[in-house]
């Protein structure tokens, strides 16, 4: 029971502190927009660039909304695979995303930390909702 005791509130502290590095990156993009481009690029090249990271950021918040949907509806709440899977996921998508910000990494590696980070974990959640609510059978 500790072991669970122990993941309910560390699995909401990591999702948190994605979430909050993940709306910091909305605001500070440009950086990391920049960061993508050759010196000289046109304001065209530019739009491009930022709207891939915008729709990223905005995937990820999706991908949000479904993990925060299973955790606090309890679908997933106390399933001790999914909390391991999501706080490693989190955990390390914060560090990763803390040095994206930093270093001005381009734009193109948003997209596989975001895949490792957040697709995989929101997956599992999607697995255990089908697994509890789609199995389900009427009865005759």
């Amino acid at each position: 029971m500790p072991l669970v005791n122990g993941l309910v509130p560390s699995r909401f502290l990591t999702l948190t502190a994605h979430l909050v590095i993940v709306i910091t990156i909305f605001w500070s993009r440009e950086n990391n927009v920049r960061a993508s481009l050759p010196l000289q690029c046109t304001q065209a090249e530019y739009d491009s660039r930022d709207t891939e990271m915008v729709v990223a950021l905005s995937v990820t918040l999706g991908l949000f909304a479904v993990e925060l949907a299973g955790f606090l509806s309890g679908v997933s709440m106390f399933n001790n695979v999914q909390s391991l899977l999501s706080l490693a996921a989190h955990c390390s998508a914060s560090v990763c995303l803390s040095f994206f910000v930093f270093e001005r990494w381009e734009t193109v590696t948003y997209w596989y930390i975001m895949g490792f980070c957040s697709a995989l974990p929101a997956a599992v959640e999607i697995l255990l909702f089908i697994s509890v609510f789609g199995l389900k059978k009427k009865p005759l």
